[in-house]
């Protein structure tokens, strides 16, 4: 071969491989989870407790949460204003949330044990664990040891695993994402498999399928222990798009075009590295909406963000941890839940974003919100596919 064949050839192939480098990246950053490398030396306090209200426990795995499955139902109950509600783990060290932040557990298992606090209401949001081989027995013993006629169990999205491991849901209805469905249903063939419904319930038992459907879950046993009234205000507080929880569902998952689709953006259109700030105060449900539906377009990264890198309480009372350092923030995008605390100081601190801010008076369902922005970006398409990962459908 000729020397300037062979110099061609060698150019062709150092660019192939940068290009399909420069692939991988959203990929195995949509993939990732990270790693909690910080100093453990919080104080640990107590939320308070109540015992003239309803008492929701969302449980978690230290190793792994999905973001919207806990963090959607930890505000929905809160706003009801009728319960306690309490994001409780195994150990107390900061839960890995993914994909967002770190999150410290309000209390641990033996904590909530030993205060002698019974729970009405136990969510079992994705606890990253989708087979029966590697399901906590520590987790699993929990629930089971806590439920009863009196309890309801509402299992989010691939929270089904769990769920069914402890086999409450055996010869009952239950569901998952559409697109984890059949893998799930093979671990597990003793609970009834269906379909094409947001939420699948049998008495005390509730199920949601994937993701963004633990709004409509939460929403369903809300108005079964508080009633319609509280149920439509809850509604209003979220601008959720219907009077009632919509409970018709279409249960899709990807044919090859949308793969092919999620190829080309990821290979020839820019990956954006995006940031959402976690300010005091924080909307639980606006940052979990606007994380997890960002995290479906697959970005160059994602991370979080406060100032000077501390901890910070959310509205509700929940310590977030940002994952990412003001130091290391060249971000194409920062998405801001509340621009009227963010100041001029806040915008230097991330000189190259352009930022992104949500306004709570125009009352916008927040998926629906980052969904419109998704498809004025990437198109149509691409925001449906976003709405498959969802399982918003």
């Amino acid at each position: 071969m000729k020397p300037t064949k062979i110099m061609k050839a060698a150019i062709i192939l150092v660019a192939v491989t940068a290009l399909l480098f420069h692939a991988c990246a959203p990929l195995k950053e949509f993939g990732r989870t990270p790693v909690y490398e910080g100093k453990n030396n919080f104080t640990y306090q107590l939320p308070t407790y109540d015992s003239s209200k309803k008492t929701v426990v969302i449980v978690a795995n230290n190793e792994g949460t999905e973001l919207f499955d806990m963090m959607a139902p930890y505000y929905l109950f809160n706003a009801t204003e009728k319960a306690n509600v309490y994001i409780v783990a195994k150990n107390k060290v900061p839960i890995v949330v993914k994909k967002g932040f770190f999150l410290l557990p309000q209390m641990t298992f033996s904590q909530i044990d030993s205060l002698h606090i019974h729970p009405d209401v136990i969510v079992i949001p994705f606890l990253a664990v989708a087979d029966s081989l590697h399901q906590d027995p520590v987790i699993i013993n929990w629930i089971k040891r806590h439920h009863s006629d009196n309890v309801t169990i509402l299992s989010v999205c691939d929270g089904a695993a769990t769920a069914a491991a402890t086999g409450l849901f055996d010869g009952k209805p239950i569901t998952a994402h559409a697109s984890d469905y059949e893998g799930i249903k093979a671990s597990f063939s003793k609970p009834l498999w269906v379909q094409h419904t947001s939420v699948a319930s049998s008495r005390n038992l509730y199920s949601t399928a994937g993701v963004s459907n633990a709004t409509e879950g939460s929403l369903m046993v809300i108005n079964k222990l508080f009633g319609m009234e509280t149920m439509r205000k809850v509604i209003e507080d979220v601008s959720y798009p219907y009077d009632t929880p919509k409970l018709n569902h279409q249960s899709n998952t990807f044919h090859f075009s949308d793969k092919v689709t999620i190829g080309k953006k990821i290979i020839f259109r820019k990956n954006k590295k995006l940031g959402v700030l976690l300010q005091e105060g924080i909307n639980e449900f606006a940052l979990a909406g606007i994380m997890d539906t960002y995290n479906r377009t697959f970005p160059g990264s994602i991370e979080s963000f406060s100032a000077g890198d501390l901890p910070i309480k959310t509205l509700h009372g929940l310590t977030l941890i940002p994952t990412g350092e003001l130091t290391n923030n060249d971000l194409d995008e920062l998405h801001v839940v509340s621009p009227m605390t963010f100041s001029t100081a806040d915008q230097k601190l991330f000189k190259s974003a352009q930022v992104i801010k949500y306004d709570s008076s125009q009352r916008h369902y927040i998926i629906s919100e980052c969904l419109l922005r998704i498809e004025n970006e990437y198109g149509d398409h691409y925001k449906n596919i976003v709405k498959l990962m969802l399982d918003y459908n």
